[in-house]
């Protein structure tokens, strides 16, 4: 493709979305913010997937589609899709998800006017402890996740990142549905986030998803371990008496899903989680107490105590 680069790489991965994926390219075509390119990476979808994107492909030249030579898996296919964007921005959108009129040009003039964030974080749901925009640091990011009501249970549509900062990181490990996870326990030890308002895109939820699988649910169970040795590890940005909160909320999460395992007759993935978990006999005893946690973990606070307002509700200094 010729001509300027363009500010957003909108990044869709698709494999047999042929119910959805019409919808979805049009929700991204009737932004407001124009100054994007539309990247379709397929996944060799055997329905009529691709034919949907081709017919956008040839009347439309910000939508461009590109065919992987095989399936690469989830997110094997976000990594190809990353590698072919040209934007100084990427912002996954998933084949089966609506982005509202307003998704990218809220999400731009946020991060834009936030040089100090990695990348930028909307849900559908409201951030709790504050107004939004909020940028947390790494600690903060931590502090929310283990100490509070969580941060990494973001999916990638969720976030709108700096390419360099995503390259940078080495893009999503390729270690099932939980990868996700795995790259913010990476990221948000890295770099501070911007946490943006809700509402700005819808999260379809349908039984043809990946993460609802029976092999999803083992893959899952491997996610445990991988946090223990986050908490572990030297990049992490907690410690002292927050860190061993946070281990002790871990340890009891862990230990709530694995009897939910156990009543559900699922003995297998009990065990199969248990071990996965990294965590010994004595850590178990020593840390699964129930859990403390709070809305105003890693919520940044002014010089008075409250959370500080964002740019655009602060006024200029009253003349005397």
């Amino acid at each position: 493709m010729t001509g300027p680069a363009p500010v957003v790489s909108v990044l869709m991965t698709a494999y047999n979305r042929e119910r959805y994926i019409a919808a979805s390219i049009e929700s991204v075509l009737a932004q407001r913010f124009a100054d994007f390119e539309l990247v379709i990476t397929d996944n060799q979808s055997t329905d009529g997937t691709l034919a949907i994107a081709r017919a956008y492909e040839a009347r439309d030249p910000r939508v461009r589609v590109v065919v992987n030579e095989r399936n690469l898996g989830q997110f094997g296919n976000r990594n190809r899709a990353a590698t072919l964007a040209r934007g100084r921005y990427l912002k996954y959108h998933d084949s089966d998800d609506l982005m509202y009129p307003h998704c990218l040009e809220q999400m731009v003039s946020h991060l834009e006017a936030e040089p100090r964030a990695g990348f930028a974080l909307s849900t559908a749901w409201a951030w709790p402890g504050g107004p939004m925009p909020m940028l947390l640091s790494p600690r903060q990011c931590y502090e929310r996740e283990y100490l509070g009501f969580g941060l990494f249970m973001c999916g990638p549509a969720c976030g709108l990142f700096r390419a360099d900062v995503f390259r940078a990181l080495g893009g999503f490990d390729e270690d099932g549905v939980h990868a996700d996870h795995l790259f913010w326990l990476r990221a948000c030890a890295r770099h501070s986030v911007l946490l943006l308002p809700a509402d700005l895109f819808w999260y379809r939820t349908h039984a043809g998803q990946e993460f609802l699988s029976p092999r999803a649910a083992r893959e899952y169970a491997r996610l445990p371990g991988r946090v223990w040795d986050a908490l572990a590890s030297a990049e992490c940005p907690l410690d002292g008496d927050d860190l061993e909160q946070a281990r002790r909320n871990h340890a009891w999460g862990v230990a709530k899903h694995t009897w939910r395992d156990v009543r559900a007759g699922r003995l297998g993935l009990a065990v199969y989680r248990l071990r996965q978990s990294q965590m010994s006999l004595v850590d178990l005893a020593r840390y699964v107490r129930r859990p403390r946690r709070h809305e105003m973990a890693g919520v940044p606070l002014d010089a008075n105590g409250d959370p500080p307002s964002p740019a655009w509700v602060r006024l200029p200094p009253r003349e005397p």
